[in-house]
């Protein structure tokens, strides 16, 4: 494949990239930080009138109709800014799936999407799952229609969503609802993070649940769907937050006068940045990969998780590279980079760490699901 972006997608970079370094900078960030706001709605806005929150919306609904890269793209400038927005939570999670299998009357949402004016999100996230395709949360047959019963945690803008959507799992297998959090039976409690974004226990006693996405049949694999885009989201989020931790690094590490020469100049400091760089890299690579899988529809289950293993292992890296270079700084809660490195860490754990995705990756090559190499010889 040809990682060289067309000349649509480099504007709509450079589009995101200007809005987003326009209104979400440090001191913004400091300031927002002191709100009580979940989120920063007039920065929302200002992207749906860009058109940027259609960006995969189908243009039958008032969107561009692009794909997995094009968000990836928007995400990796979220990342860069640390733009407090549900993107991920709504466009990667909510939309893409309801798109791409809801029924008309589901699908009604998606003008309003676009307009930012709905914010939707997944609830896929239980404690002692390592699997989120596979649910804990259980669906029961009640009349004409389904009752759930369990606990969905760290849900990205629980609280703040129109509709979520949630998988469970019933006797006929898999299914994903779209659920209305004012429904009876729902209980939503807030959740702190690290990262200061918004996240939500949600706990389902009995609560009916009558609209489901796709079909019961369709389940297992919408479910499997909606992960892997979700985990490729986070790989591209986490390259635009690794990418700005690592640049700030060796801006600081350049301007830093230690033992009368610059910070920078000295060898072990540039391998540690060097190999941060190559981390990054991977990222980069292995995320632009997994959403362009996505987008041709090519089911690669490993390759998902290699973007989110790199994620993981690249973002732990380079974060905790980043805050040791800036010395004590670095270990500032009030500094710039300490919000960097909270932020991936936050996403290097969501769907998954390092050593859960490694483990998928090597379950499916001993079952031989995965395909060679480029060059590799039998």
């Amino acid at each position: 494949m040809d990682f060289a972006l067309t000349e649509d997608q480099a504007s709509l970079r450079d589009l995101a990239a200007q809005i987003l370094s326009d209104n979400s900078n440090d001191d913004s960030l400091r300031a927002f930080a002191k709100d009580d706001r979940p989120y920063d709605a007039a920065l929302w806005q200002t992207l749906a009138e860009a058109g940027l929150l259609g960006v995969a919306v189908p243009d039958a609904h008032g969107g561009l109709g692009q794909g997995m890269i094009e968000l990836g793209l928007l995400l990796e400038e979220q990342g860069r800014t640390l733009a407090p927005l549900p993107l991920h939570a709504t466009l990667v999670t909510g939309a893409l799936p309801i798109a791409a299998f809801g029924s008309a009357a589901q699908q009604a949402i998606l003008p309003r999407v676009a307009a930012g004016e709905a914010i939707l999100t997944a609830a896929l996230e239980e404690v002692g799952n390592h699997d989120p395709a596979r649910p804990m949360l259980r669906a029961t047959r009640s009349g004409n229609g389904w009752t759930l019963d369990g606990v969905k945690t760290a849900v990205p803008y629980g609280a703040q969503a129109e509709r979520i959507l949630v998988p469970a799992t019933s006797e006929e297998g898999v299914i994903v609802f779209l659920i209305d959090p004012a429904t009876p039976g729902i209980e939503i409690g807030a959740q702190r993070t690290t990262s200061s974004e918004p996240q939500a226990q949600i706990t389902f006693r009995a609560a009916q649940a009558d609209d489901v996405l796709g079909s019961a049949a369709q389940g297992a694999d919408i479910a499997r769907w909606i992960v892997d885009h979700a985990r490729a989201g986070l790989a591209a989020l986490q390259v635009g937050i690794c990418a700005e931790a690592l640049r700030r690094t060796a801006a600081y590490s350049s301007e830093r006068i230690q033992f009368d020469r610059p910070l920078g100049g000295m060898q072990a400091v540039q391998h540690r940045v060097a190999d941060g760089f190559i981390d990054v890299e991977a990222m980069r690579s292995t995320a632009l990969r997994a959403a362009w899988l996505l987008d041709q529809g090519i089911v690669a289950p490993a390759e998902i998780e290699t973007a989110k293993y790199w994620a993981a292992i690249g973002g732990h890296r380079v974060s905790h590279s980043a805050q040791h270079l800036h010395g004590g700084l670095g270990a500032d809660m009030d500094y710039p980079i300490h919000r960097y490195f909270l932020a991936a860490k936050q996403v290097e754990l969501a769907l998954g760490g390092a050593q859960p995705m490694l483990a998928a990756i090597g379950r499916a090559i001993a079952a031989g699901d995965t395909q060679p190499l480029a060059g590799a010889r039998a």
